[in-house]
């Protein structure tokens, strides 16, 4: 039998409605999205992209409320690896998101560090490691957001490790996380971009586990996987490709993960993000409520 994992709470989110974007043509209307996460049997939900939900909280409070929806977190992204000149464009973002979020009664804001890959055209925008300066740049930029973003807002924020960003590998999520403070600092941990930058997740969560503070649920294809890094394939053609998939069919296993993670003994979030964007429309709710049976089938 299935270890019940009590400390866990199942959500999802735009992305696995294949919405990447506040405003795209092919992507799903809020309203259908909000139908469809609550018909699939799940409670929880994340913003998205900023703008894509209504951004007026007490017009979102009684969209949520009315299909028995709460929200776990907001987005942001940010590059503040570059210094202190990306401060106050930062914080304009992260102003209103979290200003959104904290009236929604979330306690988390998902942070996700900027691209050095664009993830529709390939360009390289950056080099894909960064220089001491900016590496200390980052670490005491992300310090100076988590303790403002708290000071001001009462959220937490979780820094999301990403593909195509610079804390992707396990080795640069573990010199993130040894560079920063856990008081101000914790992880969001995705399993799928972890595996698919060559990391494990239970290891991470059994070495690091009073810093992971909150996870996304997704697994890669190995075999579309292998393909992406032989070719080098940008994150955002990857996705194109299906190289995130539908659980249980990928890697990592989720089971294993959630049982680490309902070990910390703490509450967490786990939210499905299935990265699908461009999709068919009807795509995402069959996906939807298989993968909520899924994870009922492990306990959660």
């Amino acid at each position: 039998m299935a270890l019940a994992l009590d400390r866990i709470r199942v959500g999802s989110a735009p992305d696995s409605w294949g919405v990447w974007f506040p405003d795209d043509p092919q992507q799903v209307p809020w309203v259908r999205f909000l139908d469809e996460v609550a018909e699939a049997g799940y409670s929880w939900i994340e913003l998205g992209p900023y703008g894509y939900l209504p951004t007026d909280p007490a017009r979102l409070t009684d969209e949520v409320t009315k299909r028995n929806l709460k929200v776990s977190a907001g987005t942001i992204f940010c590059g503040l690896h570059r210094g202190p000149s990306e401060w106050d464009s930062t914080w304009e973002q992260v102003s209103n998101v979290a200003a959104l979020t904290q009236a929604m009664n979330a306690e988390h804001l998902v942070v996700i560090p900027s691209f050095w890959r664009d993830d529709k055209t390939a360009e390289i925008l950056e080099p894909p490691e960064l220089t001491t300066e900016q590496w200390r740049n980052l670490t005491t930029g992300m310090e100076r957001l988590g303790r403002e973003v708290k000071d001001r807002y009462g959220l937490d924020i979780v820094v999301h490790p990403h593909a195509d960003t610079h804390i992707d590998t396990e080795e640069h999520v573990e010199q993130f996380l040894d560079s920063t403070d856990s008081d101000v600092v914790n992880l969001c941990l995705d399993t799928g971009h972890y595996a698919y930058c060559g990391g494990d997740s239970v290891k991470l969560i059994e070495t690091y586990g009073e810093r992971i503070g909150y996870l996304h649920l997704k697994q890669v294809d190995p075999d579309i996987l292998a393909d992406v890094v032989k070719n080098e394939i940008p994150f955002g053609p990857a996705v194109q490709r299906g190289v995130m998939c539908e659980p249980p069919a990928g890697v990592p296993e989720l089971g294993p993960v959630l049982t680490a993670a309902q070990k910390l003994g703490v509450d967490l979030f786990a939210i499905v993000e299935q990265d699908m964007y461009p999709c068919e429309p009807d795509k995402p709710l069959p996906i939807a409520v298989r993968t909520r049976k899924f994870l009922r089938s492990c306990g959660a």
